[in-house]
């Protein structure tokens, strides 16, 4: 597969979730997400902010913040929750076509966007179809990456096979399963291995 352009994927995947976000009850926007840290609604507020921030509205956060990522994320995601779940969707809705982004490379943004996405479904057991060609870039680029989320390092000595599209990566004990399951179990996901089969599953598992 070629590799995309990532804008018009991330805003249609964006413009996706807020669908699936418009019928949540209030227990759901407060039931605890994949990203086990927050919730639904905070998910939500944390993607709202990446998609407003720039490089140096990052750096001048990260110094008022002490240097650490989770004091901003925190910060932005007590502002962008809003008042109620119906403000954090409206604020989430207004950035769906924002290019900004905190600095990194470009398909950290297409992996946020897919990852975080998920997070939020499969903790309301909502099934979503996403491009394939989309999810197997976010692969490639994690597999090579450790990078906050460190995912070289737990997939390190696995071979890795996709069930559902032609992509493999590694040797060693076997790990297969649907693409969109190995994306997240690769970024620490836990839950997400129950889809996954072969020698390498729990080795994959015990990893942090």
């Amino acid at each position: 597969m070629g590799k995309i352009d990532i804008w018009p994927t991330i805003q249609a995947e964006r413009k996706s979730l807020a669908d699936d976000l418009e019928s949540l009850d209030q227990d759901q926007w407060a039931k605890t997400s994949l990203c086990t840290r927050w919730t639904v609604w905070d998910v939500v507020a944390h993607m709202t902010a990446t998609a407003k921030i720039t490089p140096p509205v990052f750096f001048g956060k990260m110094i008022t913040s002490g240097f650490s990522l989770t004091t901003l994320q925190d910060k932005d995601i007590a502002v962008e929750r809003g008042d109620s779940p119906a403000d954090a969707l409206a604020r989430f809705e207004a950035v769906e076509g924002s290019r900004k982004h905190p600095p990194g490379p470009p398909d950290t943004w297409l992996g946020e966007t897919i990852v975080h996405a998920e997070d939020i479904r499969r903790s309301l057991a909502i099934r979503h179809e996403y491009p394939a060609d989309a999810v197997v870039q976010v692969a490639d680029f994690y597999k090579n990456s450790n990078l906050i989320i460190g995912t070289k390092r737990r997939i390190e000595g696995l071979a890795l096979q996709a069930t559902d599209v032609n992509w493999s990566h590694g040797a060693g004990p076997k790990v297969s399963g649907p693409m969109i399951a190995l994306v997240m179990a690769m970024t620490g996901r836990k839950e997400a291995t129950d889809e996954l089969s072969g020698d390498g599953v729990a080795t994959l598992q015990s990893r942090p």
